[in-house]
């Protein structure tokens, strides 16, 4: 069966069409400034990126001009719709409605529209991208993932803040968690890696990147994460702050005479290693400035990789162990700084990185030594390939 990926955000969409067999990807490609000008760029398996401009005033428009491009004699890679077997689509939030994922329905659609102020910015694209393809491919079946699905088996002492509980109850505020896609392949792919039993196992997940997040996963289930009822909880991240005392808001917002609007957007958008250091928010330009001297851009990523650790350890601690330990995302597939400083942290554990092992790039390798008493291992995420799995599962 051949699975659509669709990825879709407010003026973007990434997709990818699947193999599912061999679960290679046939086509990849991403739509851009959708509801501007439009750029479709797609590239075939085995073959040259091609470059589409074309006016995209819908998401409708722009999942045609995917279909188009899939079918393309040239730079196509099916020769008709009907080889599409099915679409998965990623959705954000699923809020406590959704614990797995779900053949996509009218009812589940209502579903998805009732956790829409839980993901404001992202799961009203996401339905535009679902709406979509139910009306370019009304009998083609489709499937929703979660990023929040994997983590809805946390138990309530983890997913609770100490807030009045008539605020779970009436609004349902609560850590949900994110990344779950990825945090989910990540830790069946070091299960597998490490030789471990699945039902006997406890990985810890960092998934660094511009967003990032670690997670806890005991026997394969979710029981911690660090993102929390929005994505701006916990780790330090490119622009976001992460967890901070909340009193600091009031305090910023006296001192500076901004609304509650505008202490957010600082949160989100002008925070994190890029507030911290006043550089950058790309790694790349922080060690680059670190080298030459730049004093907070070498802090900014000390601050970033003692948070990491802090998180790591206080999961061991929720486990009462770990088994392994797993970097993935942009920063923690081709970081060997970043992933040795964290590491550093956590000798106590008898863990011992093997610097040369380290050295790699975006690929999949144990970096421990032999003798590390736990394993730690660099393993590129696919969400693609896990919302396709998940997809196919459901069909």
């Amino acid at each position: 069966m051949k699975v659509l990926v669709i990825n879709c955000g407010s003026s973007s969409l990434k997709y990818q069409l699947i193999d599912s067999v061999s679960e290679k990807a046939l086509a990849v490609g991403l739509c851009e400034r959708i509801g501007i000008d439009g750029r479709l760029n797609h590239t075939p398996e085995g073959g040259e990126k091609v470059v589409i401009n074309s006016t995209m005033d819908t998401h409708e428009a722009a999942i045609k001009l995917v279909l188009e491009a899939l079918t393309d004699k040239n730079h196509g890679v099916i020769k008709s719709l009907d080889e599409i077997g099915a679409v998965g689509h990623r959705v954000v939030h699923g809020g406590e409605k959704f614990a797995s994922s779900t053949v996509i329905t009218d009812e589940v659609i209502k579903g998805i529209e009732e956790c829409n102020d839980l993901a404001p910015l992202h799961n009203p694209a996401n339905l535009i991208g679902i709406n979509a393809c139910k009306k370019i491919m009304p009998n083609v079946p489709m499937v929703a993932v979660f990023d929040t699905a994997f983590h809805q088996t946390m138990p309530a002492k983890a997913y609770l803040y100490g807030l009045p509980y008539e605020y779970y109850e009436k609004y349902k505020v609560r850590r949900y968690g994110f990344h779950g896609t990825s945090h989910s392949y990540v830790a069946s792919r070091a299960i597998e890696m490490t030789g471990l039993d699945k039902n006997n196992s406890k990985i810890i997940v960092c998934h660094l990147g511009n967003g990032a997040s670690v997670t806890a996963v005991l026997n394969g289930k979710s029981v911690d994460t660090s993102m929390g009822f929005t994505p701006l909880e916990g780790l330090i991240m490119g622009t976001r702050s992460g967890s901070i005392d909340p009193a600091i808001m009031e305090f910023i917002a006296n001192k500076e005479n901004l609304s509650i609007e505008e202490v957010m957007n600082i949160l989100n958008k002008k925070s994190g290693v890029l507030g911290l250091s006043g550089v950058s928010s790309d790694f790349r330009d922080l060690e680059k400035a670190g080298e030459e001297g730049n004093e907070r851009a070498k802090l900014a990523i000390e601050v970033f990789t003692y948070r990491v650790a802090r998180y790591i350890g206080s999961y061991v601690a929720a486990m009462n162990g770990v088994d392994a330990i797993a970097f993935t995302a942009g920063l923690g597939e081709n970081d060997k700084n970043v992933r040795a400083n964290v590491s550093s942290y956590l000798e106590f554990l008898g863990i011992k990185i093997d610097h040369e092992k380290n050295s790699i790039r975006g690929k999949e390798s144990i970096i421990s030594t032999v003798d590390s008493k736990v394993k730690v291992c660099v393993i590129p995420t696919n969400e693609e390939l896990a919302i396709a799995r998940e997809t196919v599962a459901l069909i």
